[in-house]
């Protein structure tokens, strides 16, 4: 069995975030691994016929973010994990979390999968973005839905 030493957890902050959080921190318990949290804000899309990028659009994109910085370090408060361990990137979500995991040299991503089946499926999951192009263990927790 691996043994691991640096878990980054992706927190959507859906419903699922709890259980997919308490699959991470048992994970880090039994290891005695570090934990850092990651959080990523999509760029918002306001006129996709507008090659100009309005104030508005900056402006919204600057609230997701501080916004979406406070919850995860109300989080990490919440778990007992230092602010440090907090990151909040905006762009695309599979792309973020790759460059951070290697940023960061983690050797686990833990992640929520909702396990989509049909068209969803063909068209991939961020979990499964991040499955296939991963430089480490990925940890994808099945999420029910209801």
């Amino acid at each position: 069995m691996a043994v691991y030493s640096h878990i980054l957890l992706a927190v959507d902050f859906t419903p699922v975030t709890d259980t997919v959080t308490r699959q991470a921190m048992e994970l880090c318990q039994a290891f005695k691994a570090r934990l850092s949290l990651v959080h990523v804000v999509e760029f918002t899309q306001m006129d996709l016929s507008n090659d100009l990028v309005l104030p508005q659009e900056l402006e919204i994109d600057q609230e997701l973010m501080k916004r979406s910085k406070q919850r995860l370090e109300d989080l990490a408060e919440k778990l007992g994990i230092d602010k440090s361990e907090c990151f909040v990137s905006q762009g695309s979500t599979r792309r973020e979390i790759l460059r951070l995991a290697k940023e960061l040299n983690t050797n686990l991503i833990v992640i929520g999968s909702h396990g989509r089946e049909g068209i969803q499926r063909l068209l991939g999951s961020t979990a499964n973005a991040v499955l296939h192009g991963a430089p480490c263990d990925v940890l994808a927790v099945r999420i029910k839905d209801e």
